[in-house]
């Protein structure tokens, strides 16, 4: 009865969605086009589609070549304008996921701007020396208020949406027919392996463009690392260490990283929370109380990595610092899909790189 309700809600959500498209389609609101090359990763659903993971390959994949900058609007930090992050900033200034990405990627650029044309601008105000080769806007495909080379769509593959509905009915930000807008699709958090008529069945729910193409991800969780090394226990083997695991999860979907660890220990104790949640005083104490109630002699407390950002910031006790892990997270392309992935990216930046070096060159010789 209540979803019933809310479908009127959902009606005049998509239209103004619609109009704001229709208006950005025929240029009566303006896309930015700059000079440095942007490409965009985000998606059309609300949920963890895996943005971060796919961020970090990217950054991975073109600082080894490139000068790279990224750009996020900084979800749930409890500043307000552009930023710079630095690797002592705290998650509540900066957000989780820039934090992880610059301490990860401390040789890049990363910027907080809710308004992502204000945060360009101001970059390229920097010497000419520093400017980036390349801006990656985080979570930005329904911001079109710039307009980037290439838009990387994410798909989550366990929550198709072909038979999803628009908020707050169902979980699309925008109509499926919003999918024309991106270059390159990627159905994420596949299995290892997917069948040949999953695939068809994919491609003809997603009818691609000429101009498009698809991809599939997988998750691959890494091996676990201390959130605080110099205090840590000492790092368990989950494959032959029988654990007991205080799970503590602020992410969209847990259930993938509950699944996973679910194949190494059958006694797993939950603590979920809010996408994003901002821990306190009250929570920190939950979590003690929570671990020291597990009857095991060998237990830990499991994390995300996005997660460690914001309880790093903490008052945690040495008991709760000393057990306290994180599990990292990458993705990899299925059927050696990557080559080609990373072909497209690379041939992009670098074709846009040159033209702007011979722009350069003919002006100085003009002057």
């Amino acid at each position: 009865m209540f979803k019933f309700l809310l479908y009127p809600i959902s009606a005049i959500y998509g239209l103004i969605i619609s109009l704001r498209n229709f208006l950005y389609d025929y240029k009566v609101f303006k896309s930015t086009e700059f000079e440095i090359p942007v490409i965009s990763i985000g998606n059309i659903t609300v949920g963890g589609t895996g943005k971060t993971p796919h961020t970090e390959y990217l950054v991975d994949l073109l600082s080894k070549q490139f000068t790279v900058t990224t750009i996020s609007r900084g979800y749930k930090r409890r500043t307000k304008g552009y930023q710079e992050v630095a690797f002592d900033s705290l998650a509540t200034a900066v957000g989780d996921e820039p934090l992880q990405i610059k301490r990860k990627f401390s040789n890049i650029q990363v910027v907080v701007d809710e308004k992502r044309v204000h945060a360009i601008k101001k970059i390229q105000m920097q010497e000419p020396a520093h400017l980036p080769d390349i801006i990656l806007l985080d979570d930005a495909f329904q911001h079109r208020s710039v307009s980037a080379g290439i838009n990387i769509l994410l798909i989550d593959f366990n929550r198709p949406i072909d038979k999803d509905q628009l908020m707050p009915v169902g979980r699309l930000r925008e109509s499926k027919w919003q999918m024309r807008r991106a270059n390159l699709i990627i159905y994420t958090k596949c299995p290892q392996e997917i069948s040949p008529i999953t695939r068809r069945i994919i491609m003809k729910d997603v009818n691609l463009r000429p101009y498009q193409n698809l991809f599939f991800t997988t998750m691959v969780y890494q091996p676990l690392a201390p959130v605080f090394p110099e205090e840590a226990i000492g790092t368990p083997k989950l494959a032959s260490d029988k654990v007991s695991v205080l799970l503590i999860t602020g992410i969209a979907n847990p259930e993938h990283l509950r699944k996973y660890l679910s194949t190494f220990t059958e006694s797993i104790t939950d603590l979920k929370y809010p996408d994003h949640h901002n821990f306190n005083a009250s929570n920190i104490q939950q979590i003690e109380q929570k671990f020291v109630g597990i009857d095991a002699e060998n237990k830990i407390i499991i994390t995300t990595e996005k997660d460690s950002m914001r309880l790093k910031d903490m008052n945690l006790s040495p008991l709760v610092k000393s057990h306290l892990f994180y599990i990292p997270l990458k993705i990899k392309f299925l059927d050696s899909e990557g080559k080609n992935f990373d072909e497209k990216i690379v041939t992009y930046v670098r074709e846009n790189k040159s033209n702007r070096d011979l722009h350069k060159r003919k002006n100085k010789k003009a002057n």
